[in-house]
């Protein structure tokens, strides 16, 4: 009997064992396909409404632009996917920033903290002015139904960011939220529904432009080099947009920032980095024909005329439920996206002051709310988190109240987070991991891609920060 007991405890042992990890960790069992959807569910959002218009400032040839951005994507993805694991130790590296520091140090560990959570800031930003324009489309394209298109049909944004403020403030003080499964559902369907629903009004805009051009051989207005300089459009406006148009590509094709965290939920075989690169040319290529087509369709239906974003500039007006149905997709997705690159922000920050007070109660006590006689555990009132959090969003609104700049919001973040995060970081990772000296072709060529890259984002930096001088001057 005593052996049967012993069986079985070793047998439980085993089992135990055998749910485990080479790090003591629970077993990973991500697969390629489950890999895929992370990525291309992170990287399908807002940015890709924006494409049809940042086609047009380059004309037919920014075609070229995008697969040149996503093959850029591609190589260094898979030069990251490399990092994995530590040179030294071999041990894995969970984040991003753990592979920064196990590869290239401290100071590299900290300068890349620095740049992704600027990302992740920022990016709260574009989600509050994004969100409040669909709901004012939403709004207008009730009007423009109602009224005729011809209406006068102002809404102002302001209030619908300071409510989209006000209900985050009172979301965030759910503690986890971001991890939730269903918040990551609702991004995935939401994020294809509106990407889905704006190319299709283009593809039937294209459709019925080609019937008119047959009829009346007039369409709409397109070119091999993009939006013409003349009376409306000095060559050095011309130059900003299309640096502009840059950065909005650049957010669109990024998604290194997350790479790290998605190859760590892969099942472990000897052929892990392999697999991840797998992923890598899956996802790449899936989301760039996507873009392509998005971007595509959308020029050939407005021509040099496309607006900032395809559903919240009125180049479509019909059929009016399906618009509403795309801007509320918007705002689901990214109402909840907040909480997704909001959460690590508030950790960061709030894991720290617990560091420093760990006697504080300000800081660490929990005060649950109670209903009636019992406690809801969902909701527990913590102090700091309450005054931090608060804080946070109340910055976040007011700096999108003052900037509500939907196109220059976005290539500023794509110009901040690509050349770090995608290309910088990346290279230099690599070139520790393999060990290849200074000065050897590899070595030159990789810097050579780092130091182009770097020019091409202080580009579209400019470009945005001359598009916030532009649009406040005309305000």
């Amino acid at each position: 009997m005593a052996s049967e007991l012993g069986m079985g405890s070793d047998h439980r042992v085993a089992e135990a064992v055998a749910d485990l990890d080479d790090d003591g960790r629970p077993k990973r069992v991500g697969t390629v396909w489950t890999a895929c959807a992370l990525v291309i569910t992170a990287v399908i959002g807002a940015g890709v409404l924006s494409l049809a218009w940042s086609l047009a400032q380059f004309g037919w040839i920014g075609v070229s632009a995008l697969i040149i951005f996503g093959i850029i994507t591609l190589y260094t993805s898979n030069l990251l996917a490399e990092c994995y694991r530590c040179p030294i130790t071999a041990k894995r590296n969970y984040t991003y920033m753990q592979a920064a520091k196990a590869n290239l140090g401290g100071k590299m560990y900290m300068a890349c903290g620095l740049a992704q959570y600027s990302l992740l800031i920022g990016l709260t930003i574009g989600y509050t002015i994004t969100a409040a324009i669909s709901m004012v489309a939403i709004n207008k394209s009730n009007c423009f139904h109602k009224k005729g298109h011809e209406a006068s049909c102002k809404v102002s944004h302001i209030p619908y960011m300071i409510g989209m403020g006000v209900f985050e403030i009172i979301v965030s003080q759910i503690p986890d939220i971001g991890e939730m499964w269903w918040l990551s559902v609702m991004a995935t369907i939401t994020s294809f529904g509106y990407a889905s629903i704006g190319a299709a009004l283009a593809f039937s805009a294209v459709i019925s432009l080609a019937f008119s051009a047959l009829i009346s051989r007039h369409g709409k207005r397109t070119s091999l080099t993009g939006v013409e300089i003349g009376p409306g459009i000095t060559a050095a406006q011309k130059m900003w947009r299309m640096f502009r148009a840059i950065g909005d590509m650049m957010l669109c094709s990024s998604y290194s920032a997350i790479l790290i965290e998605i190859q760590d939920t892969l099942k472990s075989s000897a052929s892990e980095i392999q697999v991840m690169k797998k992923v890598n040319m899956i996802s790449v290529s899936t989301t760039t024909l996507f873009y392509l087509i998005c971007a595509c369709f959308g020029y050939a239906a407005f021509g040099n005329n496309a607006h900032g974003n395809m559903l919240t500039g009125f180049g479509f007006y019909e059929p009016f439920w399906l618009i509403d149905l795309a801007n509320i997709f918007i705002v689901m997705h990214l109402v909840g996206a907040y909480q997704v690159v909001a959460q690590p922000v508030f950790g960061a920050v709030e894991s720290e002051m617990k560091r420093r007070w760990p006697r504080s109660k300000f800081v660490n006590a929990e005060y649950p709310i109670r209903i009636g006689k019992k406690n809801f555990n969902l909701i527990s009132i913590n102090l700091w988190r309450l005054t931090w959090r608060s804080m946070f969003v109340v910055m976040v609104t007011v700096l999108a109240m003052a900037l509500p700049y939907f196109n220059e919001v976005l290539a500023l973040l794509g110009a901040i987070s690509y050349w770090p995060l995608t290309v910088c970081f990346p290279v230099n990772m690599y070139i520790v991991q393999k060990k290849i000296d200074r000065w050897t072709s590899r070595w030159v060529g990789l810097q050579s891609l780092n130091f182009v890259c770097l020019l091409v984002a202080l580009a579209a930096a400019c470009g945005s920060m001359e598009g916030f001088a532009e649009a406040l001057r005309s305000s």
